[in-house]
């Protein structure tokens, strides 16, 4: 059997009716490019703030095309860069405050999806990272640590023995498990058309196969028309390399994810996830899980080489054999898949800012508004920032326009071949700082090193 090269969640929507594209010039009060979560939930967000307004969305290909419609599912409160570093640039309490809207923002997912009546399969069955070694149990004893600091309490995040892991899910090697309760599996492609379908019929008009050839003060320029507004809101994440000017804004990285075939009743009661907690251990290089709704596992792991010059692959650019190593960390994690069919394989393009750290951020002179850089952590901070943008584009002050990520200065990323160089050296350490944890038994601090030259 040849797996398929498309995301699984797309089968769930494979019969919608495709967007026309836009034909002719077009006046809207704000112009948004990227129809993902995003630029949707920014669209969705400002329409909450005043109903009267005129959104027109245009997209590259078509709704959730990129990371929204490809990710793993994870719904929860990672943010790429650590609250040490915004407490640092801020304060304790400003850091204690930003966690807080972090973990709301998972529950906000599942409130907007419900009022909205989208079925997106949210379960908030909390996620489970297994310690497979003993530098991972005292990486993640440390950061349970520190993160009472910033407000989670031992019903929200805590490390647990390795009966009580086990009892989550029968995983290998297992020493133990960081638990946390402010996580929710979702469909991705299901929240993501389910948003575009409620927001065309609340005014807002988006058009697919249209893509952006140039971002100007009140105009987005398409190869088939213009669209003309006072503001417009840049939603390109992975994809903002390929705007004129933006190379080395983002650059892109990818994660490649599979999907087994649907597992039987027995090997679901080998494996466990009763409650479709996500599921990860704590390497470096990251690895990520779910149980779906139709009794499928959906994996995916980090890993892939950045392409010279910001390139972005499309469509089929990954072979089968690219895969391998994610199947491979599967089993070792759940050696009762071995044999199990993989009937789904893709890839995803996530943005990466220099520093590591997301970023909403508005230009009113410019009348330009953008945010990213999400890291692969973009389903509930995505939410965030579009709560935000649509406060700052309609100048609504208030706390969430006041975190640190708002406006924050930003150093682009090297010109090649350095950038080259340094991302997949990059790369290279992390692994490494995986086999030395496996290897010793003791936290890699090579690994540390590189997260305080990036920070």
């Amino acid at each position: 059997m040849t797996a398929c090269s498309t995301p699984l969640w797309w089968d769930a929507v494979t019969g919608y009716t495709p967007r026309t594209r836009l034909e002719g010039d077009v006046d809207a009060d704000v112009a948004i490019v990227g129809a993902g979560y995003t630029g949707l939930w920014t669209a969705h967000y400002l329409l909450e703030e005043d109903p009267a307004l005129r959104i027109v969305v245009v997209e590259r290909d078509h709704v959730g095309y990129g990371a929204s419609g490809r990710n793993g599912g994870w719904c929860y409160d990672g943010f790429a860069a650590s609250l040490e570093r915004i407490e640092r640039e801020s304060d304790l309490q400003t850091a204690r405050r930003f966690a807080a809207a972090l973990r709301a923002s998972v529950d906000e997912v599942g409130r907007v999806a419900d009022q909205l009546g989208l079925d997106i399969h949210y379960r908030k069955g909390g996620s489970i990272e297994f310690l497979r070694n003993r530098g991972q149990l005292a990486r993640a004893e440390a950061d349970v640590a520190a993160a009472r600091r910033y407000g989670w309490t031992d019903d929200e995040l805590r490390v647990v023995g390795p009966d009580e892991a086990l009892d989550i899910a029968r995983a290998s090697g297992v020493l133990g498990g960081l638990v946390s309760a402010h996580a929710a599996a979702i469909q991705p492609a299901l929240l993501v058309h389910g948003l575009a379908d409620v927001l065309e019929r609340r005014g807002v008009r988006i058009f697919e196969n249209t893509p952006a050839t140039s971002l100007q003060r009140e105009r987005v320029d398409t190869p088939t028309g213009t669209v003309r507004a006072p503001m417009i809101v840049q939603a390109t994440e992975g994809y903002t390399a390929r705007m004129p000017g933006l190379k080395r804004r983002l650059v892109p990285l990818y994660s490649l994810m599979i999907a087994t075939e649907p597992l039987s009743d027995a090997l679901w009661s080998d494996i466990g996830l009763a409650d479709h907690q996500l599921f990860s251990d704590y390497r470096h290089l990251v690895i990520y899980g779910q149980r779906t709704m139709d009794g499928r596992i959906a994996f995916g792991g980090r890993g892939a080489p950045y392409d010279y010059g910001s390139r972005i692959r499309d469509g089929n650019s990954f072979q089968a054999s690219d895969f391998e190593y994610v199947r491979l960390a599967l089993v070792d994690l759940f050696p009762q898949l071995e044999g199990v069919t993989i009937t789904h394989r893709w890839s995803g393009v996530l943005g990466v800012s220099r520093d590591w750290y997301p970023r909403v951020v508005i230009d009113r002179r410019a009348g330009i508004a953008w945010a990213g850089g999400y890291v692969g952590s973009g389903v509930a901070v995505s939410n965030l920032a579009g709560r935000t943008l649509a406060q700052l584009v309609v100048g609504h002050d208030g706390e969430l326009t006041c975190f640190p990520w708002v406006n924050r200065s930003m150093r682009e990323w090297e010109p090649e071949p350095f950038r080259w160089l340094g991302i997949n050296g990059a790369l290279a350490v992390m692994k490494s700082a995986d086999r030395v944890e496996a290897r010793t038994g003791k936290p890699a601090h090579r690994a540390e090193l590189l997260w305080r030259l990036v920070g």
